[in-house]
């Protein structure tokens, strides 16, 4: 049986990270294991009817001085072979235009234009200031199950409470009203529809913090990545033992040790990190406390529709845009989508013409239990489509050589998981989220659905917290 010091389980940007860091500062064993052939997870690339196609993440955000992302790839010691986008994303909304870039400036002066308010410069230099404060903090952490961690949680959040004050118990509705006064649905749909694909909710469920982490991201640098996400993840992870197309059935404790059954062999580990979602990792255990302690986090019934596109040749539009209407998309919860262009130079992704992703947020139990599953996916990608073509004249539907598209049941079948992300972080429920250790020695966990949530940032700062537990580095 083969042993390791540390296995991780998942490839996503979490299981990537972390896998790399151990192997570059520690003299431990690490090997990394994915179901798929595709290392990434949600940011993974695929190919599929000879194309290539980003599955989910688009985005890099966070490589710059000073921010955590950066300071993980100079550890690990890559460059990513990247290009910054000029224009973060434009913003559609019925006849209205608002490109997110980060001259403030700039941005501030398109949004004057398009949702006028006297109190415009507040809102948004409060936005922009608490995302700085809070990107120098020095003492970010969150650990449980034992007096040494609470104790450096308690320093975190009195840490927060000294930078940002009463600022810390403000929500974000609170916020909205307080500055901007009654604004009008579209603004609000404005401001709602970039927090669901940054924290994967709207701002009558956070705080003021949270709305600035998710309202700021196009303040900072924005990059696209040559030759797709998953790329990136391969060059992250091209010192590590990577165990591709191998899913792990059955984790056994045996002692101060997890024997790791996989649909190939049998391995044992001192310490265990999962990049599963949290809330589908109870069924990879034997052991029942293990099993209890993952079934007690809610699910997150959240996920995403995804429609990938591969036009007839290269076009130059900007990388990103997002379109926003007045209603729901049908059989979704959004009232908006998020496309993603693929550079006319990319050699990777525009090979045979443009590679297009396209996603939305729906339910993830939605789709895993429909009769017409078929029908109610094709009605989802046509409205979507119609809507797409309707923006971009210089398209016909003729002009789409590929075309198919992903729901829930898509992402499990591929990645072992239903839904996207994990419950948004308010300052109430910050002791009832799930860390990145747990109540067994030698058991963690990293990604999306643990502290501190989505995106390349988030993640990279969870995984920031987990090294610290791991390997002792800062």
């Amino acid at each position: 049986m083969q042993s390791f010091d540390l296995a991780v389980i998942g490839s996503g940007i979490g299981g990537s990270l972390i896998s790399a860091l151990t192997s570059k500062n520690t003299h431990k064993t690490v090997a990394l294991f994915e179901k798929d052939k595709n290392l990434g997870g949600c940011a993974t690339t695929f190919k599929k009817y000879g194309n290539f196609y980003n599955a989910g993440a688009t985005t890099l955000v966070g490589y710059e001085d000073g921010h955590i992302l950066k300071k993980h790839f100079n550890t690990i010691g890559i460059i990513p072979n990247i290009s910054k986008s000029k224009i973060a994303i434009r913003v559609v909304q019925e006849d209205k235009i608002i490109d997110r870039v980060k001259d403030f400036e700039a941005f501030l002066s398109t949004i004057e234009k398009t949702y006028p308010n006297k109190n415009n410069k507040l809102f948004w230099e409060k936005i922009k200031q608490i995302d700085e404060k809070f990107w120098q903090l020095q003492h970010i952490y969150y650990g449980k199950y034992s007096f040494k961690r609470y104790l450096k949680t308690t320093f975190f959040i009195t840490e927060l409470l000294k930078t940002f004050q009463f600022d810390i118990f403000k929500t974000a509705q609170g916020f909205i009203k307080a500055t901007l006064g009654d604004i009008s649905k579209e603004y609000q749909n404005f401001i709602n529809a970039q927090l669901l694909i940054t924290i994967q909710t709207n701002s009558k469920d956070i705080s003021l913090l949270s709305m600035a982490l998710g309202l700021a991201y196009p303040f900072h640098d924005v990059f696209y990545v040559n030759g797709g996400m998953g790329s990136l993840i391969e060059q992250i992870v091209k010192d590590i033992e990577v165990k591709k197309n191998e899913e792990i059935k059955k984790i056994i404790q045996d002692g101060k040790n997890y024997v790791i059954q996989s649909s190939k062999n049998e391995y044992k580990t001192k310490q265990l990190v999962l990049n599963s979602s949290i809330y589908q990792s109870a069924r990879l255990f034997e052991n029942k406390e293990i099993q209890n302690y993952y079934k007690s986090f809610s699910f997150s019934d959240q996920s995403a529709f995804v429609i990938y596109l591969t036009l007839d040749k290269q076009y130059d539009f900007l990388e990103h845009y997002q379109f926003i209407y007045k209603e729901f998309l049908p059989n979704c919860i959004s009232n908006s989508f998020f496309v993603s262009f693929s550079k006319s130079d990319d050699e990777v992704l525009s090979k045979n013409g443009t590679s297009v992703t396209i996603s939305t947020h729906t339910k993830a139990n939605f789709w895993r239990y429909l009769a017409n599953y078929n029908e109610i996916k094709e009605e989802t990608q046509e409205f979507i489509i119609k809507r797409f073509l309707e923006y971009f004249t210089s398209l016909k539907k003729e002009n789409i050589s590929k075309i198919h598209s992903a729901t829930s049941f898509t992402f499990n079948r591929y990645i072992n998981r239903y839904n996207c992300g994990g419950k948004a972080i308010k300052f109430k429920n910050i002791t009832e989220l799930p860390s990145c250790n747990t109540p067994f020695d030698g058991l963690y966990n990293v990604g999306d659905t643990v502290f501190a949530g989505q995106g390349w940032p988030g993640v990279a700062l969870g995984v920031d917290v987990l090294n610290k537990e791991l390997n002792g580095n800062s």
